[in-house]
């Protein structure tokens, strides 16, 4: 895929925000980032496989890396210290098997513009949560199920599921859980992602995802420095911005899509 040099430097920076809030945040590399990149390149199938790519490894780093610095730890471990609550994993896995599988074979077959239009929909649609701050809450467990098999199926179609799976992990997990437990969840799920998409011959864009991890690297380095940070800070005010920006940028993609 050739680019407009413009286009190389736009996707550039929106890697490095993508490293940011999933490292930052443990969630919305893909949320907060597939929206801009759609309006580079109108295309879901060409950047989410290099997404998926960036996750794979950035989690696995960041896993890696947290089990390192426990077992190095001087002196009695850490009870708050990073850990997977594995009970979630596997409750949330059950469930979100099937509907994942069902997603992935929606992006494949579904029209481009229809997929655009869903996507769109499904960022317009959070961001006013984010808003209003109201983010999604489960409060049972029927929605926690009900969260799980939609927030499945939009992960597979996008990779933007997260907040649906996240208004369930709140109930379930404590905060110095949080990024790990979702980051091995997101391991698993994006793993059948790409799995379906090698099945199917779509290219992973292997150079591409290559010559991005440098970008998106930097910003992971930035998430990791200031992710204890935003855990302790009240950041409904950063998500009222981001959900303005996300709204807005729907608003030009919807928009992009019916021409």
């Amino acid at each position: 895929m050739e680019f407009e040099f413009y286009q190389y430097v736009l996707i550039a920076l929106v890697f490095i925000w993508s490293g940011f809030v999933r490292s930052g945040l443990g969630f919305g590399g893909a949320l907060f980032t597939i929206p801009f990149l759609l309006l580079i390149h109108n295309d879901p199938l060409y950047f989410l496989p290099i997404i998926s790519l960036h996750l794979l490894f950035f989690a696995a780093l960041t896993l890696v890396h947290s089990h390192y610095t426990e077992a190095h730890r001087v002196g009695q471990p850490d009870v708050d210290a990073p850990r997977v609550n594995w009970p979630f994993v596997r409750f949330a896995l059950a469930i979100m098997i099937l509907p994942k599988i069902a997603g992935v074979i929606g992006l494949i077959v579904l029209p481009v513009e229809l997929m655009n239009t869903i996507i769109f929909l499904m960022i317009a649609a959070y961001s006013v949560t984010y808003i209003i701050g109201r983010p999604l809450k489960s409060n049972s467990r029927w929605l926690d199920v009900i969260f799980l098999v939609i927030g499945a199926y939009v992960s597979g179609t996008s990779l933007i599921g997260g907040p649906l799976v996240i208004a369930v992990a709140l109930r379930h997990i404590k905060m110095s859980e949080f990024r790990h437990t979702l980051f091995v969840l997101w391991v698993v799920l994006v793993s059948i992602k790409l799995i379906a998409f090698a099945w199917a011959g779509i290219s992973l864009n292997l150079l591409a995802t290559l010559w991005l991890l440098p970008f998106a690297g930097i910003g992971h380095l930035i998430g990791q420095r200031l992710h204890e940070q935003l855990l302790r800070q009240d950041t409904t005010r950063f998500y009222r911005i981001i959900g303005w920006i996300l709204l807005m940028t729907a608003g030009a993609g919807l928009y992009q899509v019916s021409l």
